[in-house]
C-alpha cells in the first residue's frame, strides 16, 4: 500500500445540498425552505429562550437586587490556611499563590480571620479583616498592607 492508495471509505465522503441554486438543480427558487413563514426568512429561526409562546421564564421570574460593577474582588484567605504554612521569612502574594491557597493571581488578597495562629508570622496583602489583624498580632506577628486597591 501506498500513499496515493488511501481513500475514505466508500459512503463516507457524501456530497453537501447545494440549494438556491436555480430550477435545473430540484433545489432551486424557494430553496427548500418552503413558502413564506418563520423559518423561510433571512435570520429565521426561533431565539434562545423562546418557549412556544409561553411566557418565557426569563419574564416570568421576579427581578430585583443591584450587582455594583465596579466592586473590587478579592481572592480570599483564612489564618487557618496560614497557619500550615511553613514560616521561612513573609508570607507574600506569591508565596500563597505557590502554596496553592490562591488560584486567581489577578485578583488583591485579602486575609480573614477564621482560625487560631501560634505562631508570628510577616504577612502581606491588599487587605485585612479587622479579626485576622488582631490575630496575627496576638500571635507576635505582624502584618504588611500592599497598596495598589
Amino acid at each position: 500500500m501506498n500513499l496515493h492508495d488511501l481513500a475514505p471509505a466508500k459512503g463516507a465522503k457524501k456530497k453537501r445540498k447545494r440549494i438556491g441554486r436555480g430550477p435545473g438543480s430540484g433545489h432551486g427558487k424557494t430553496a427548500t425552505k418552503g413558502h413564506k413563514g418563520l423559518l423561510a426568512r433571512s435570520g429565521g429561526g426561533k431565539g434562545p429562550g423562546f418557549e412556544g409562546g409561553q411566557m418565557p421564564l426569563i419574564r416570568r421570574v421576579p427581578k430585583y437586587g443591584f450587582t455594583n460593577p465596579f466592586r473590587t474582588e478579592y481572592a480570599i484567605v483564612n489564618i487557618k490556611s496560614l497557619a500550615d504554612l511553613p514560616a521561612s521569612g513573609p508570607i507574600t502574594p506569591q508565596a500563597l499563590v505557590d502554596a496553592g491557597l490562591v488560584k486567581r493571581v489577578t485578583l488583591p488578597i485579602k486575609i480573614l480571620g477564621n482560625g487560631e495562629l501560634k505562631k508570628a508570622i510577616v504577612v502581606q496583602a491588599h487587605k485585612f479583616s479587622k479579626s485576622a489583624e488582631a490575630k496575627i498580632q496576638a500571635a507576635g506577628g505582624s502584618i504588611e498592607v500592599i497598596p495598589g486597591v
